[in-house]
């Protein structure tokens, strides 16, 4: 008589894990469109990906010409378009507990009628959660490769992309060229004017810097008072004229201290990617010309010399 409740919630036990079972096959199975697109988007936190699905299973019940998304995370634009366009068209401002999470857009040459207008708010309804959680990915990935002080991209997010380019570089014999540069003197500016004053010529040095640059280049915040900007397609000459340009928009930079304006210049160091060569090789071969400029009187710049 003892072991009958044992057995009694084992039998339970087995119905339960049995229903599951059967929820579960109904789950993968189920052929409304609805419960399939939460399905696949659930299989994924690529926005880019997710999109495409969406764009798919939408298409599928209520026809459309193109679809296109736009969003801001993390201060950066992201866009999604499929399709060509359409004189029609539909545009939904997703959100979700007051939180916004970007615009969709249908375009067609039909008008919509009121019938799919309801069956798109629908989808969108059963897609909102899942496009949050990628949005939200994205800006927590966007986060730990930014810096907080300058809002550009950090030496892991640099790391990152030279060993992409370091790849790409091998596999298609493109060029890519590395700067790092370098503040002059800028422990004086923080001893005499204060940790503030630096921090403001910090973002002021990252925004002359950005707006030297195409925008097929990046820069980064490569530690204290160093940044870095990569080139690709870019050779030795044309990285030491950009050089040359940052180092002239930087010198022009004028911060008011009570009637004091203060300056400051910056060395440059450039090496271009040799083949067959690692990240950690190529920023050591351009912070060597860095210490080379240094060396030789700071406020220039330095390329390490390459065969080839």
């Amino acid at each position: 008589m003892k072991n009958i409740p044992s057995i009694q919630r084992t039998t339970s036990q087995a119905k339960d894990l049995a229903a599951l079972r059967q929820a579960f096959q109904g789950w993968k199975d189920a052929p409304d469109p609805l419960t399939r697109l939460t399905r696949r988007l659930s299989t994924t936190l690529s926005l880019e990906t997710q999109l495409g699905i969406l764009a798919e299973e939408m298409n599928a019940s209520i026809p459309f010409d193109a679809l296109s998304y736009h969003h801001q995370i993390a201060h950066r634009d992201f866009v999604f378009a499929t399709g060509m366009g359409g004189p029609h068209r539909c545009e939904y401002r997703l959100s979700l507990e007051g939180v916004h999470y970007g615009t969709l857009t249908l375009n067609r040459r039909q008008k919509f009628s009121e019938e799919e207008l309801e069956g798109i708010e629908m989808i969108i309804s059963a897609a909102i959660c899942p496009l949050r959680n990628a949005c939200q990915y994205i800006a927590i990935e966007q986060t730990a490769l930014t810096d907080a002080l300058t809002s550009i991209p950090n030496k892991r997010a640099l790391d990152e992309h030279l060993e992409r380019a370091s790849r790409l570089s091998d596999r298609h014999g493109e060029e890519y060229a590395l700067i790092l540069g370098d503040l002059d003197h800028f422990k004086s500016v923080n001893d005499e004017y204060g940790h503030v004053v630096g921090d403001h010529l910090l973002r002021l040095t990252a925004e002359a810097i950005g707006s030297t640059i195409r925008n097929s280049d990046s820069v980064y915040r490569f530690g204290g008072e160093e940044f870095a900007v990569l080139l690709p397609h870019t050779g030795e000459q044309e990285a030491r004229d950009v050089a040359d340009r940052i180092r002239h928009a930087v010198s022009s930079l004028r911060v008011d201290c009570g009637g004091t304006d203060l300056s400051v210049t910056i060395s440059c160091g450039v090496a271009r990617h040799l083949a067959e060569e690692g990240a950690s090789q190529w920023i050591a071969r351009a912070d060597e010309a860095l210490y080379r400029a240094k060396a030789q009187g700071r406020n220039c710049t330095r390329v390490f010399a390459s065969i080839g």
